[in-house]
């Protein structure tokens, strides 16, 4: 069972998976000078010099939003 204030990470394959969307794309909705930006999308967080990670709660949450919107 999960406790609730554990905060899970997931890596880019997992947010690939979870949201059903190619790297790409979620990298330009990252880039503020991308036409297809996404300021509601969730910021990636530096785990380290070279991997990241998003706040698997925070991606929840914006596909709950995003869910509402369509």
């Amino acid at each position: 069972m999960n406790n609730p204030s554990t905060v899970r990470i997931l890596r880019l394959p997992a947010v690939i998976q979870k949201i059903g969307m190619v790297r790409a794309t979620i990298y330009e909705w990252l880039n503020a000078k991308s036409p297809r930006y996404d300021s509601t999308f969730p910021k990636k967080r530096m785990l380290g010099v070279k991997s990241v990670g998003w706040v698997e709660a925070e991606i929840d949450e914006w596909l709950t939003r995003r869910s509402k919107l369509i």
